[in-house]
């Protein structure tokens, strides 16, 4: 699978693809769906330019079939370049289920393996069961760590239910 770095005209795409795969409802909805969990939009625009602006460490990687976006997942690493976090991993609700997300996850890997990364973490909220069990099977480990949601920032939606936690899952490369 090929993935490139997003380019700054693939950002509004990316935004799309994002809030389609994890708030979409009805026939849109994908497996992935955070809906009943949180609402409003995944990201904006503006917010997705300023996490690129002040991040500049990290990258957003997209896949494409010609010039649509069919999926996307953000790398970035840490002080030391060892362990590497991987988040918003997407794809297109109408391609799920065609094994897209999972060779997209092992590209993105592939990639961070070529930059010397050793280990990539993530965070998954505690409520996405079947999500959990899917990186399980893909060889991350709950670590048993828990981050707070960040529930007063709502630039990545408002919770609908209370007291969500992200899950760390950790996985050697």
């Amino acid at each position: 699978m090929q993935i490139n770095v997003a380019s700054d005209r693939e950002i509004v795409s990316v935004v799309s693809l994002l809030n389609r795969a994890y708030r979409a409802t009805g026939g849109e909805a994908g497996w992935t769906t955070e809906v009943g969990l949180l609402a409003g939009d995944r990201i904006s625009e503006a917010t997705l330019r300023d996490e690129i602006a002040r991040k500049p460490q990290a990258f957003l990687l997209v896949c494409k079939s010609e010039e649509e976006v069919l999926g996307c997942v953000w790398v970035e690493p840490d002080a030391d370049g060892a362990t590497w976090y991987l988040g918003s991993l997407a794809i297109d609700p109408k391609q799920q289920n065609n094994q897209l997300g999972r060779r997209l996850l092992g590209a993105a890997e592939d990639w961070i393996r070529e930059r010397g990364g050793q280990r990539v973490k993530m965070t998954v909220i505690d409520e996405r069961k079947t999500l959990l069990d899917w990186y399980e099977r893909r060889g991350y480990i709950r670590t048993g760590q828990t981050e707070p949601f960040p529930s007063t920032d709502t630039r990545f939606g408002t919770p609908i239910l209370p007291n969500l936690r992200f899950e760390v899952l950790i996985k050697a490369l």
